[in-house]
Formats: structure tokens, sequence, C-alpha cells
């Protein structure tokens, strides 16, 4: 008999942390954000194996006034030696 009443001590207090916790969560998304999205970093695809890197992390090559962006000097040589 004592382990049910256990039993329901024990359902009380996990639906009672689980209210209190949602409740919490519903209170901290009313408040609005609490700090700016990161910002998005602009990529460019490297045209030989298809890596999309950082313009300033990658590998260039100009040709005339057209500039293309590699993810290495490998991709690069391939994509001269076409």
């Amino acid at each position: 008999m004592w382990i049910g009443w256990l039993l329901r001590i024990l359902l009380i207090v996990l639906v009672v942390h689980a209210l209190r916790r949602f409740l919490g969560g519903v209170v901290d998304g009313a408040s609005g954000p609490r700090q700016a999205p990161p910002k998005s970093v602009p990529l460019v695809r490297d045209p030989v194996c298809g890596t999309y890197v950082t313009r300033s992390g990658a590998v260039m090559l100009k040709q005339g006034d057209h500039v293309e962006y590699f993810c290495s000097d490998t991709c690069r040589e391939r994509f001269s030696s076409r």
C-alpha cells in the first residue's frame, strides 16, 4: 500500500517539475531574444570541387576583371590547367 502512495507522490513531483520548466520557457520566450542573432558570413563556391568557403579564407585567381575563388591551391591549379 505504501508503494502506491510513493508512486503518486513521485508522479506529482514530476508533473510539477515539468509544468515549472514549461512555464519558465514560456516566460523566457515572451520576454524577447536575449542577444542579437549572429551575422551571416557570405560564402563563395569553389568551381572545381563545389566546396563553399569564405572570401577571406579562399584562394583567388584573377582572370581579367573576373575573380574565381577556390578552397585550396590544388583546386586552383586544376582549374588553371583546363
